[in-house]
C-alpha cells in the first residue's frame, strides 16, 4: 500500500520527487505521453506538499541539483525558482548549453519566459 504524501518526511519527499523525474525521463524516451502526464501530475502533488511544509521543505530540492539524471536536475530547478533562483537559474543555463534534448529545449524556453516575465519565480 502507498503512504500519503503527509506521511512521508521531507527526504523521502525529495527521493520520490527524483523517482518521478527518471520515470518521465524514460516517458519521455518511449513516446510515452499518457505516462508523462500522470508523472507530471504526480510531481506536482509532491512539490505542493513540500510547498505546504516551508521554505526549508523547498529547499531540499537542491539536493538533486546534482542529480545523474538531467530531467531530475531541470524539475528540481525549475520548481526551486522561487526560493534559490540564481542556483536554480545556473542549473537550468548548464542543461540548456548541453544541447542534451528534450530538456535543453525546456530548459532554453524556461529562460526566454523568465527574462521575458511570462515565468513567474514563486
Amino acid at each position: 500500500m502507498k503512504r500519503k504524501l503527509e506521511d512521508l518526511n521531507v527526504d523521502q519527499l525529495v527521493l520520490r520527487f527524483a523517482e518521478i523525474g527518471v520515470a518521465q525521463d524514460q516517458a519521455l524516451l518511449y513516446d510515452e505521453y499518457k505516462k508523462f502526464k500522470r508523472l507530471f501530475n504526480l510531481m506536482n502533488e509532491v512539490d505542493q506538499e513540500l510547498r505546504r511544509r516551508g521554505l526549508e521543505a523547498r529547499m531540499a530540492l537542491l539536493r538533486l541539483f546534482n542529480h545523474p539524471n538531467m530531467q531530475v536536475r531541470l524539475k528540481a530547478a525549475k520548481r526551486s525558482l522561487g526560493v534559490a533562483p540564481e542556483a536554480a537559474r545556473q542549473v537550468i543555463e548548464e542543461i540548456k548549453k548541453s544541447q542534451c534534448f528534450p530538456q535543453a529545449l525546456e530548459a532554453g524556453m524556461t529562460l526566454r519566459n523568465l527574462d521575458s516575465g511570462l515565468f513567474k519565480q514563486d
